[in-house]
């Protein structure tokens, strides 16, 4: 084998060993913390009592299941040859992983709207709208991590040709360290702003898969933000 061919080889190996580590270790550890903070969220709910809707502390646990079941195919994921099957299984799973994040939104807001909004603490909504708030922040980075050019280790199996993202280092190339590539990191820093300011900041979407997960990681933080939060000041005024 020719020198540069076994070395391209070998770097190829390397970075999709990175990739699989990439998935079992850091992808894990960041669904564990949303997974903490929404059992967190269900043991401060138990033990003050609240309720939305009638709805009790349960109910962040069972938000918290489809989070579980992303775990352990994560783990499952990262030991497979057929990372195409398990890269569309986690498409689908993270897409339920929302809905049940948008679900349990949708009741705390149903919640400030009626008769029973009176009865909603500022603490409970400042915690309840925070974990919901800062776990779909989480969800959405691992969402693009996953799509961006065919998740990470179809990205580690070739050149980044048809990227989702435009990050600075891509439209830049002589600015990025050498090596780099854009890690879980990346991407929930990208989720992680686009929550904050509702509009992509230095990562621009190139897709309309991109364009569309962007825009639904807005939609839900301006909910979060504007109505949950906004309510909470006031009942905290008050």
């Amino acid at each position: 084998m020719p020198p540069r061919r076994a070395e391209s080889r070998r770097v190829d190996e390397t970075k999709l060993r990175e990739a699989r580590r990439e998935a079992r270790v850091d992808a894990i550890v960041f669904v564990l913390v949303a997974l903490a903070l929404l059992a967190a969220l269900a043991f401060a709910s138990y033990v003050a009592d609240w309720e939305l809707l009638g709805v009790g502390w349960w109910v962040w646990l069972l938000i918290a299941l489809p989070e579980l079941v992303l775990a352990g195919e994560l783990v499952l994921s990262s030991r497979i040859d057929d990372h195409r099957r398990s890269h569309r299984t986690l498409q689908v799973l993270l897409g339920f992983v929302v809905v049940g994040s948008a679900s349990a939104l949708t009741l705390l807001v149903a919640a400030l709207v009626t008769e029973k909004a009176s009865e909603l603490t500022g603490a409970q909504l400042l915690t309840s709208g925070g974990v919901l708030w800062l776990t779909n922040a989480i969800v959405f980075g691992l969402w693009f991590w996953t799509v961006d050019d065919g998740g990470p280790v179809e990205r580690a199996m070739k050149d980044r040709e048809t990227p989702d993202f435009l990050f600075p280092q891509d439209d830049d190339p002589e600015r990025a360290r050498p090596g780099w590539y854009p890690r879980l990191e990346d991407y929930t820093y990208v989720a992680l702003t686009n929550a904050i300011a509702f509009s992509p900041t230095d990562t621009m979407p190139l897709t309309r898969w991109a364009k569309v997960l962007m825009g639904a990681e807005s939609a839900i933080s301006v909910i979060a933000v504007l109505l949950v939060a906004a309510r909470a000041v006031n009942v905290l005024g008050a």
